[in-house]
C-alpha cells in the first residue's frame, strides 16, 4: 500500500507562499498540499481509519477487564464492575447484559458472594430493561475488606444464573471466571428477594 505522505507535500506557510497546481493553501504554521483528486480519495481514508482505530483500541471502563457474553446468549451477563469508596463501605457499579422482554423475563438482581459460598450483598432490580442493554446498577456501601475475593453474578428471572461471572477484590479489581454449574446456587431462594416487577 502506497502511503498517503507519498501524495502528501508538507511545508512551512510563509507570506509569499504560493498554491501548487490545485493545491489549497491554509493559514497554519504547517500546511498540507495535496492534489485535489487525490485529496477527494486518501483524506476520507484518514479520517475513516483514525476513526476506527479510536473506536477499537478505547480502554475498558472501571477496574475490571469487561467480559464479553457468548453470542446469542439466553443468561442476565456481568460485563463489568467497578468499585469506589474505602475498606468497609465500597459502592459497586456493575453492569449487566440480559436478554429481557419484560416482567415475563428480566435480570431481577446482581450479588457479591464469598469464597465460601455466603451472600454478601445483592442489589434487587425493580424493573426490566428492555430498552437499555447493557445497563449498569448500583448498590453499597458494602462492608467488605480490599482484598476480599468476591464472586459478581446476575439472576434472570426466571431461568435463574447461567451468565458471565466476574470474580476478584476491591483492591485488584475483576476479572471474568469460568463457574461450575450449580455452584452457590442454594442462594437462589433466601432473602432478600424481589417483591414485585414495576415494567
Amino acid at each position: 500500500m502506497v502511503s498517503p505522505l507519498y501524495f502528501a507535500n508538507y511545508r512551512r506557510a510563509s507570506p509569499d507562499a504560493q498554491p501548487v497546481g490545485l493545491a489549497r493553501e491554509f493559514e497554519c504554521p504547517y500546511t498540507l498540499n495535496m492534489r485535489m483528486p487525490y485529496f477527494k480519495v486518501i483524506l476520507p481514508l484518514l479520517f475513516s481509519g483514525m476513526l476506527t482505530c479510536s473506536a477499537c483500541t478505547a480502554p475498558p471502563q472501571g477496574p475490571a477487564t469487561q467480559a464479553v457474553p457468548a453470542a446469542g446468549t439466553e443468561n442476565a451477563d456481568v460485563l463489568s464492575v467497578g468499585v469506589t469508596g474505602e475498606s468497609g463501605a465500597y459502592q459497586f457499579a456493575v453492569q449487566v447484559a440480559s436478554p429481557d422482554s419484560g416482567c415475563e423475563r428480566y435480570a431481577d438482581w446482581w450479588e457479591l458472594v464469598t469464597e465460601d459460598g455466603q451472600l454478601l450483598y445483592r442489589r434487587i432490580l425493580l424493573h426490566s430493561h428492555v430498552d437499555e442493554q447493557p445497563f449498569t446498577r448500583s448498590g453499597g456501601p458494602v462492608a467488605v475488606e480490599p482484598d476480599t475475593v468476591l464472586w459478581v453474578r446476575a439472576h434472570l428471572h426466571p431461568d435463574g444464573y447461567g451468565g458471565s461471572t466476574l470474580r476478584g477484590t476491591p483492591r485488584s479489581g475483576f476479572e471474568p471466571v469460568s463457574i461450575p454449574a450449580g455452584m452457590f446456587s442454594e442462594l437462589e431462594n433466601i432473602a432478600p428477594q424481589p417483591e414485585d416487577c414495576a415494567f
